[in-house]
């Protein structure tokens, strides 16, 4: 009693020293291939990054064309006719430049740039979250083909288990110590795990699949990230979801200031350049042609107010996006910190599951050399060591794919964890 007490104590004290290391950020490489200093970013392929680059520089033109479109443009206009309504033909050239540009909108230019500056950041915090969601998936896959490797070194020694319990029945079957029904038993149990075995490798080939069509690297010798446990303080702190809320927030107000804007007075410049010329001219038959040419400029202000019917409802819609928004941020809020709790959960249960397999392990040493020391004195069969030291690595390997299983759960919160 005392020696198991010492057994589960130890593993108590293993399990709180992993723990420990995922805590204080223990850099480490074990045998599950943990790799720490790498970019999670480097496990998608290059052609995913060009694309989302192109979505960062779309955004960045969308950006500038929006933020300078109170600019207005000069227009060049030019025309050239000629025309014979008397015995000679007449020609008639004009040109001209004209300006017509907003100089004050009661402070709609200064909130159209705002309005486009925050437009961009909301942009490119949507392709973040587009981009984090597929580097989640890529590292999530190479996690699962990892643990099914795991799961498949597993499954072999338990259908070594089962051929020996199969064995053993044939024995005690032909001894006359059981019936056939607990042969077949034996028989169907054997076959069952045989075809887990098979699922599991089609289902590996499945992840490798999928995790071919995200990224260039080998997964046969890449290894897999290991993620820090993290707080809720940091996790939110830098959420890549609230900071988009922000964003949106952001956006919303300086459009609502740009929609009142719009109703308000405004004036602009205008100035403009003219010429034209005019060959072989003459209002009638009789009269003799002559050629004209003559330029000139004008420039002044316009100053407009519209009076619209729909102004008010416009302007309160544009305040119903702003209030809104400020709701759906604090609803990320809620759904994050919930989202937070049940991964802790979840880490918590995996954490209880590797000790037990801990615990299964250090059950199953004893026995084995207890098990040994009665083989070699003739009371224990073969089987009964082989049997034994099986279930010794069986519950090796639990602990390692609940390792895996808590950095797939950790995964869920980097998805959206950015500390830049």
């Amino acid at each position: 009693m005392k020696v198991s007490n010492y057994l589960a104590l130890l593993s108590l004290l293993l399990s709180s020293a992993l723990l420990a290391s995922e805590v204080n950020g223990i850099a480490r490489e074990d045998a599950l291939g943990y790799e720490n200093n790498s970019s999670l970013g480097d496990y998608i392929s290059k052609i995913k990054k060009d694309q989302f680059n192109y979505d960062y520089e779309k955004n960045e033109a969308e950006s500038s064309k929006l933020r300078d479109s109170w600019i207005a443009p000069l227009n060049l206009q030019y025309s050239h006719s000629k025309s014979n309504p008397y015995t000679d033909e007449q020609t008639s050239q004009s040109a001209a430049i004209k300006m017509d540009q907003p100089i004050f909108q009661s402070g709609g230019i200064y909130y159209g740039i705002k309005y486009a500056n925050a437009s961009k950041k909301y942009s490119d915090y949507s392709v973040d979250v587009a981009k984090r969601k597929m580097i989640k998936d890529a590292i999530s896959f190479l996690m699962q083909i990892k643990q099914s490797d795991l799961r498949i070194q597993r499954q072999k020694l338990q259908i070594k288990n089962s051929e020996i319990s199969l064995e053993q029945k044939k024995e005690q079957y032909l001894n006359g110590q059981l019936d056939s029904g607990f042969l077949d038993n034996a028989i169907i149990e054997r076959n069952i795990v045989i075809q887990n075995l098979y699922d599991i490798e089609t289902a590996k080939e499945r992840l490798i699949s999928s995790f071919s069509t995200l990224s260039d690297l080998d997964y046969e010798t890449v290894s897999i990230p290991h993620l820090e446990l993290l707080n809720k303080e940091e996790f939110l702190k830098h959420n890549i979801i609230l900071k988009m809320a922000d964003s949106k927030i952001e956006q919303d107000e300086y459009n609502k200031n740009v929609t009142i804007a719009k109703y308000l007075p405004a004036v602009n410049l205008t100035a403009g350049y003219n010429w034209s010329k005019s060959e072989n001219n003459k209002f009638s038959s009789s009269m003799s042609s002559f050629s004209e040419e003559k330029d000139y400029y004008d420039y002044g202000f316009r100053a407009t107010m519209p009076i619209n019917i729909n102004t008010f409802r416009d302007i309160e819609s544009a305040k119903i996006d702003f209030l809104k928004s400020s709701l759906v941020k604090e609803d990320n809020k809620i759904q994050l910190d919930a989202l937070f709790n049940q991964v802790m959960q979840n880490l918590d249960n995996l954490d209880k599951k590797k000790l037990l397999s801990m615990q299964n392990k250090d059950i199953y040493s004893k026995l084995l050399a207890d098990t040994k020391s009665l083989y070699r004195a003739g009371y224990k069969t073969e089987y009964d060591v082989n049997l034994l030291d099986n279930s010794v690595k069986i519950s090796e390997l639990d602990s390692k794919i609940y390792e895996i299983d808590k950095q797939l759960e950790l995964l869920t919160l980097y998805e959206m964890y950015v500390n830049n």
